[in-house]
């Protein structure tokens, strides 16, 4: 829980000039890892259909960033407490940080399960590093979306959702891809190096979605 409790920590510090209501924050958390077991059966079924291969990834992909938009939507992004562009990008990355806690625990206690007390402190720093901001990165593009377009008319909303959507799984996507070549050719310092720039430019996102607000104050 400790890594995504600190990348939580740290993106609400960014809007700490108006920041949200912590009630739904903890709920939008909550959400996030709610969403958890309801991909488990999909990602179940699909890595049986399809017994492994990059197609899977693909589908896991889509199903997690689906999966945490619908309940982020239904739980927090419709309340009228959502009332500046930069609240959609915050509960969205909070329920990705939620959804990450839950998916860490399950990868770290396979190890523990098995005695590996050391390989379960390595896979939690390496996601920690890594797949935890993966689902910052592709749920704020969501966010980021919806922030952009907050004080559009709704079938300029809607178009902004449809990208934001499809440009989280594109992200996820990748993500998943280059980690499967990565542990065959040693890559894994690329992929976590790309996902940092990726960060990086979440940041000045998150600076330009802040001065959009601005403007309209």
């Amino acid at each position: 829980m400790i890594p995504a409790l600190v990348w939580l920590w740290f993106w609400l510090r960014e809007d700490r000039l108006h920041p949200e209501p912590r009630v739904l924050i903890l709920t939008a958390f909550l959400a996030g890892m709610l969403a958890v077991p309801l991909v488990i059966p999909f990602e179940k079924a699909a890595s049986d259909y399809f017994d492994g291969g990059a197609l899977v990834f693909i589908i896991w992909a889509i199903v997690e960033e689906l999966a945490k938009f619908i309940v982020a939507w239904i739980i927090v992004l419709r309340r009228k407490e959502v009332d500046e562009p930069i609240d959609a990008l915050i509960y969205m990355i909070t329920v990705a940080l939620g959804f990450s806690a839950i998916e860490n625990s399950l990868f770290i206690l396979a190890p523990i399960a098995g005695g590996d007390a050391i390989g379960a402190l390595v896979t939690g720093n390496l996601r920690f590093i890594g797949a935890t901001l993966l689902h910052v990165i592709s749920s704020s593009a969501i966010g980021a979306a919806m922030a952009l377009a907050f004080y559009q008319s709704a079938k300029i909303k809607k178009g902004f959702i449809v990208v934001g959507v499809i440009l989280s799984i594109g992200l996820h996507t990748i993500f998943n891809l280059l980690i499967i070549k990565s542990s065959y050719n040693g890559g894994t310092f690329f992929v976590f190096l790309s996902v940092w720039l990726v960060v990086a430019v979440l940041m000045v996102v998150f600076e330009k979605v802040k001065s959009l607000a601005k403007k309209y104050y």
